[in-house]
């Protein structure tokens, strides 16, 4: 894992900027860094180099290929290099390896299958830009889900890219202008969906995708080399045939040759373990190979409804593995926040990402990689939106609109503190696979969502923050994205399928994938996870529905894979997310904090937002009437961004 950077020009390339640049990525690798600039082409590329395989010198980038022709500068892991390895030798008798990195694999598949071939062959996780001195081009390209991000943009007569924004604006040309249009996106999402970033003139590089550009065409449009789309579609219309004890088979053979192939590493390895089933699953299979117990890691919190370390403590002293945990603090969260804006380096508001950094730091103390169930949720059904959402809209599509509003005003008018007191002790006594936590959060969701008018329009508001983002953002207008445009999506069989499609190709590039690369990396942690093998994908979306989501139990045939190396009795219980408490806390430790970020003279003052309706969101919340947690905390998190750029 490493961080990348460069500059296209025809003015001259400056040294001096180039590593500067690359100085700012020194989390992503801090083992090695190198640049390599042509003045007479207008290119520089730099390189920072976390060593996983073949730690020695030949893996110091930017590599040239053998040839000379191509020169990269490589972020990301290619799992099937050493099979690419072999292809290729049985293609060309002269190889000479100089070492066993797959960043030289891969120029060598440049050299001889060119850029778009070699790409159609790799599996793995990247981010990497390529320079051809014959056709004077430089190639950006990213890999299938977006495990790996990649920043690019115009920026006066300088076309700069990164692995992240805060390299790029180490270069005089930066102009960091805010757009308060991708802003609109912040506050819906809690993320700033790709291609926009927080900054007019720089965008994120799509998952899939390959740019190629040159000084004589200057044009900065990416082109699909891989879609998602046309693989769910494919794959639904081809589906699994056989019976469902092949169909458990297949997956528990395909999981372990991709966990196997994940395991290559030259330097120690480890797992996060949740004690959920995707974890859970991947951490069982690497025990299972293993020749050796191997390294497990989980967070705790005191606070039972977000706590699973138990459950994870359980699955490890089962499996036998060298299981670390932590109990944190709230003292030792809260120390974490001040230093997300510049970990994330744009607004990010999934408050997710500060237990992630802490288990990431964690696991760095003996680990320099960890593998990570990320990708389940998405291919096996596996959020509580793809099994109730078509319920829901069964029994409230019977009703009119009016009686709906009502209902939701009657739901309203008692507080979710109110709620949470007296129902959450009854969740006790129900059976685990319909007992809810936090049940008053979920009844005031449901009540801002049942005047939906589709399906998609239940989805859209279950997975918003804000709504009324031009009200919120001053000059600021939404762009069009898959929450305002449902083109591609709508020709699935099922709801369901749809927005599983949705959530592979949104939350998971956007949300997931960025939260667990900003914090792993900040951590010099390197992060993989095999669900998110296109092997994996394609299967996955051959199976029936009924192998997903099966009498209620959502991830059906992963649950059965699991079984087969862990006890049932381990891992039934119902889905927690991976959090922190963020309402009771903006009440309480980060009330100081909040209400200094959120005061009105500020907000009127830095001119971003209509200050009322942030501070009616605040007072709210603050009384226990609502809980606006995900809406402030979007808000939070801009404006500690802000505060860290006027700084």
């Amino acid at each position: 894992m490493c961080g990348i950077t460069g500059i296209l020009s025809r003015q001259k390339i400056c040294h001096q900027s180039l590593n500067l640049m690359i100085s700012k990525l020194n989390h992503r690798g801090p083992d090695d860094n190198g640049i390599w600039v042509n003045n007479d082409c207008g290119i520089g590329l730099g390189h920072a180099r976390l060593s996983i395989i073949d730690t020695t010198s030949a893996g110091h980038q930017p590599m040239c290929s053998a040839s000379g022709r191509y020169v990269i500068a490589f972020n990301g892991e290619i799992y099937n290099h050493l099979n690419l390895r072999l292809e290729l030798e049985n293609a060309s008798k002269n190889i000479k390896w100089r070492g066993t990195s797959d960043t030289e694999t891969l120029l060598c598949g440049f050299d001889i299958w060119g850029i778009p071939k070699t790409i159609e062959k790799i599996n793995g996780m990247f981010a990497f830009s390529v320079w051809d001195n014959i056709n004077k081009e430089l190639s950006l390209v990213r890999d299938r889900f977006g495990e790996k991000p990649l920043y690019y943009g115009w920026q006066g007569k300088y076309f700069l890219f990164a692995s992240e924004l805060k390299a790029i604006k180490q270069h005089p040309a930066f102009e960091g202008e805010i757009d308060r249009n991708a802003l609109t996106l912040l506050m819906r999402n809690g993320v700033i969906p790709a291609p926009y970033s927080i900054y007019q003139g720089i965008k994120k590089l799509l998952p899939g995708h390959i740019l190629t550009i040159s000084l004589n065409d200057s044009l900065t449009e990416s082109c699909s080399y891989w879609n998602a789309n046309s693989v769910i579609t494919s794959n639904l219309s081809h589906p699994f045939k056989g019976t469902v004890e092949s169909a458990v088979s297949e997956l528990d053979k395909l999981l372990r040759n991709v966990v196997t192939s994940q395991m290559q590493s030259d330097v120690p390895l480890g797992a996060f373990l949740s004690g959920g089933i995707d974890s859970s699953v991947i951490t069982a299979m690497m025990q299972d190979i293993s020749k050796g117990p191997i390294n497990t890691f989980t967070l705790g919190f005191q606070d039972t409804d977000y706590n699973e370390a138990d459950h994870a403590k359980a699955i490890a002293k089962y499996l036998g593995t060298n299981h670390t945990e932590l109990y944190v603090t709230s003292e030792q969260t809260l120390e974490v926040i001040p230093k997300l804006a510049s970990m994330y380096c744009e607004p990010f508001a999934d408050a997710s990402q500060i237990p992630t950094y802490l288990v990431s730091k964690l696991a760095r103390e003996k680990v320099t990689v960890a593998l990570t169930g990320d990708g389940g949720d998405e291919m096996f059904a596996g959020y509580n939106r793809h099994k109730y959402i078509p319920k829901i809209w069964n029994i409230i599509s019977k009703y009119p609109v009016g009686i709906r509003k009502l209902v939701a005003k009657i739901i309203l008018l008692t507080p979710v503190n109110s709620y949470n007191h007296y129902l959450n002790p009854l969740q006790k006594i129900l059976p685990n696979n319909i007992a809810q936590k936090n049940i008053g959060e979920k009844l005031h969701k449901i009540a801002g969502s049942i005047t939906a008018k589709s399906q998609f329009d239940l989805y859209k508001m279950l997975v918003s923050q804000w709504s009324e983002l031009e009200s919120l953002v001053i000059n600021g207008k939404e762009p069009s994205t898959v929450l305002t445009n449902l083109v591609g999506y709508e020709n699935y069989d099922s709801f369901a399928d749809q927005m599983m499609a949705i959530d592979t190709t949104t939350y998971l590039p956007d949300d997931i994938l960025v939260k667990v690369d900003r914090a792993a990396m900040a951590a010099s942690l390197e992060t993989r996870a095999p669900m998110l093998d296109p092997r994996i994908f394609e299967y996955a979306w051959s199976l029936p529905f009924e192998y997903k989501i099966n009498s209620g139990v959502s991830k059906w045939i992963l649950r059965q894979v699991l079984y087969k190396y862990v006890p049932k009795e381990l891992i039934e219980r119902p889905k927690m997310g991976f959090s922190i408490p963020i309402g009771s806390w903006l009440r309480g430790p980060l009330r100081e904090w909040a209400e200094a970020l959120l005061a009105e003279e500020r907000l009127s003052k830095e001119g971003y937002f209509h200050p009322q309706l942030v501070r009616n969101k605040w007072s709210e919340h603050l009384s226990g009437k609502r809980n606006w947690q995900y809406h402030l905390w979007n808000v939070l998190m801009f404006q500690s961004w802000l505060s860290e750029q006027d700084s």
